[in-house]
């Protein structure tokens, strides 16, 4: 009796010939798509604070730029550097520079910053204008372009005019401006030193006073003024005496003091004033004291 034929097996696939190369193929694919998935990143790039998200292949700052399309030139800020290798999520800031010209208490000069706007870029330039003036709102905006910029710091100066002593705390740009602000008044022929249109700097002495057209003798200058003026007044430049009316240390008539040049009274002058005037008046007489100073007037060739 003949045996049943068995029925032929079927085909297994993982034994066809083409089977290992199959599976390299695909194993090949996985291992590419992986790689893929691996290197793409996802990046951020902020330009002066405008955040660009950036999704490509780039394997540093330099390349994750030029593919956002941001150009880097000189004196711009780049974190990282240009050269930096990027990791996905990694954040590049780029700050580009902007020309300042600067003017600072009157003298100019030319800057890069890379701030965006005129507070941060006076910080930048390591300037603390809180008490000073500025050319524009600490809030503007810096253009790229650039932009002029003028500050004037708080200074301290002083003005000397007659008896009148002020300590001013001032932004003021000129002398001019400082003797506005603190109403000091300038008559005609009044000098002025230093001259109006120049900038008070930090320490500045400006002094007001009537002009002195007349040259002093040296041998003027070394008589005892002192000596005559403690006679005359105790040497108080302050001194006065309802007789004559007579003022200050050298007891000027107004008249007279007039005549040698004087403006206002004696009395709203300093001592170096009176005596200069009085030195005018000595050498307009010829020398001739006595009928100027007839009981004080010896003391000038004393010692």
């Amino acid at each position: 009796m003949r045996g049943k034929r068995r029925a032929p097996r079927p085909p297994i696939p993982w034994r066809s010939p083409w089977t290992p190369a199959v599976c390299l193929l695909g194993m090949v694919a996985i291992g590419a798509i992986a790689a893929v998935s691996f290197l793409v990143k996802d990046v951020v790039v902020v330009v002066d604070g405008e955040r660009r998200p950036v999704h490509g292949f780039a394997g540093t700052v330099h390349e994750v730029l030029a593919q956002a399309g941001v150009s880097v030139g000189f004196g711009d800020v780049v974190r990282p550097a240009a050269r930096e290798i990027v990791a996905d999520g990694s954040t590049i800031e780029v700050r580009r520079a902007r020309p300042i010209t600067l003017t600072l208490d009157g003298r100019t000069s030319k800057h890069l910053v890379t701030a965006t706007n005129v507070g941060d870029a006076l910080t930048e330039l390591d300037i603390a204008p809180a008490a000073g003036r500025l050319s524009a709102p600490r809030g503007d905006a810096v253009p790229l372009e650039g932009m002029a910029l003028t500050v004037y710091t708080r200074r301290k100066v002083y003005v000397v005019a007659g008896t009148t002593r002020v300590t001013s705390r001032t932004t003021a740009r000129t002398v001019r401006e400082v003797l506005r602000q603190k109403r000091i008044a300038l008559r005609r022929g009044y000098e002025v030193s230093p001259p109006l249109g120049s900038f008070p700097a930090d320490g500045t002495v400006i002094t007001v006073s009537p002009p002195r057209t007349v040259q002093i003798d040296p041998a003027t200058t070394r008589l005892n003024w002192r000596g005559l003026a403690a006679c005359e007044s105790q040497g108080n430049p302050q001194a006065f005496n309802a007789n004559g009316p007579y003022y200050g240390m050298y007891q000027f008539s107004l008249p007279m003091w007039q005549a040698v040049g004087g403006m206002d009274v004696p009395t709203t002058w300093p001592a170096d004033e009176q005596t200069y005037r009085a030195q005018v008046l000595y050498q307009q007489v010829g020398g001739k004291w006595q009928s100027q100073w007839p009981n004080c007037g010896s003391r000038l060739f004393t010692p």
